[in-house]
């Protein structure tokens, strides 16, 4: 009895110790790569808080469509979108299901909160404040990569010069968005622009001296967490229709417009995820950098169009579609076209299958040809919609065909699955 009381203090001290070690583990070092690795829950979360940052930065343009607000949304969601591939790549990379990779994903969040606060008027008066907001997710993320260029001191040496120059870059960046926040609007617009093309000539540069293919390991998790950013998006076309019907005067050639609007986004789900989702890049580091900057131009094609329904919508009973809404779907169709055939052509099924990549890639050039003509002819509101989902009808009929006789695609993988 008198012994009973010693075991408990024991047992504490050692779940203690044990929780300590759980909670606060460094991060995985490069090529600790996790191959059947899922895509956690709190992953998954992550993704929903750019939700409202995206959702914040595209109420501009849904409210007038113009070139400059337009050129302000392209901005805004790209640096929203490097932030989200920098956070999402070092889960991918080095995270762990611990308190310490818990803890820093629940600042990012909190941080991104306080984002998308000012994400809408991020192009003008609310500039400053999303440029230090910004520069504080930067500077989380600077430490974190720090933290694994300590790890590749001992674990991989090899990548010890690559990760500090990473580590710079990201430095960097932080103090580029520190400064911009004391500037003009157009000033300071033209540093986010050079910083947006600064990180994809970095990717390109990783990409071509092969840190990309020593570093990351292409794995099923990774494709599932860029295709849920595409999920992401198309989202942000669901919120547009319904907006744009919110706002509208609800008669059937209203509803009807906006039922068609919305299939447009359907149809990119549709070749999206038979044509590249699901799908792994290729290995080396070319194919990789262009598969993850592929994604770029499309989610910016997807969630611009989003944001265009409204307009859309707004004016279901003209005549003719306004020239800035035809420009704006027609070419965010157009380009999100071309980033597929980008992306498909770092797939490593692009070999395997070029029989059915070949013809593909030809058919959504035409497809973003032939969309461009549909803006420039500015049909009805409706009759405009519909013909951008003939596009897209007829580029996924396109794959579709071509997997079926070569015995591949979806239907492969839930076969296998």
């Amino acid at each position: 009895m008198k012994t009973q009381p010693s075991k408990l203090p024991r047992s504490n001290r050692q779940a203690l110790r044990l929780f300590k070690t759980w909670f606060w583990r460094p991060p995985r070092p490069h090529g600790d790569t996790i191959v059947d690795r899922r895509v956690s829950p709190l992953e998954l979360l992550y993704d929903l808080v750019y939700v409202a940052v995206i959702s914040q930065a595209g109420l501009g343009v849904a409210e007038q469509v113009s070139l400059t607000r337009l050129a302000d949304f392209a901005v805004v969601f790209s640096l929203t979108w490097i932030a989200w591939t920098n956070g999402s790549l070092y889960l991918e990379l080095h995270g762990r299901s611990d308190g310490r990779t818990r803890t820093y994903v629940f600042v990012q969040m909190g941080i991104l909160a306080i984002l998308a606060v000012f994400a809408r008027r991020a192009g003008d008066r609310a500039g400053p404040a999303f440029a230090l907001t910004y520069s504080a997710f930067l500077v989380v993320m600077t430490w974190l990569w720090y933290t694994v260029r300590r790890q590749d001191v001992t674990k991989r040496p090899e990548m010890v010069d690559e990760t500090g120059r990473f580590v710079v870059a990201m430095a960097v960046s932080a103090a580029l968005m520190v400064g911009s926040a004391y500037l003009p609007a157009q000033p300071r617009l033209i540093v986010w622009t050079v910083l947006v093309a600064g990180w994809v000539v970095v990717l390109l540069l990783m990409g071509r001296s092969r840190i990309l293919s020593r570093g990351m390991t292409p794995t099923d998790s990774l494709v599932e967490r860029f295709g849920t950013f595409a999920i992401i998006v198309l989202g942000e076309v669901v919120f547009g229709v319904v907006d744009g019907l919110s706002l509208a005067h609800r008669d059937i050639e209203t509803i009807f417009t906006g039922m068609v609007a919305l299939v447009v986004g359907f149809g990119f789900w549709w070749i999206y995820f038979d044509v590249v989702g699901g799908r792994l890049p290729k290995g080396d580091g070319r194919a990789l950098a262009n598969w993850i900057l592929g994604h770029h131009p499309l989610a910016l094609s997807i969630a611009a169009a989003g944001v265009g329904m409204v307009s859309l919508i707004a004016h279901a009973h003209d005549a003719s579609t306004p020239a800035p809404t035809t420009w704006l779907l027609s070419g965010a169709v157009a380009v999100g076209l071309i980033a597929l055939i980008l992306i498909s052509r770092a797939l490593s099924d692009a070999a395997r299958l070029a029989a059915v990549y070949r013809p593909l890639e030809i058919a959504m050039a035409i497809g973003a040809v032939v969309s461009l003509l549909v803006g420039v002819a500015r049909p009805a509101p409706w009759i405009f919609a519909l013909l951008l989902v003939v596009v897209l009808t007829l580029v996924w009929a396109v794959a579709i065909r071509g997997f079926l006789l070569a015995g591949g695609g979806s239907l492969r993988r839930e076969a296998k699955g």
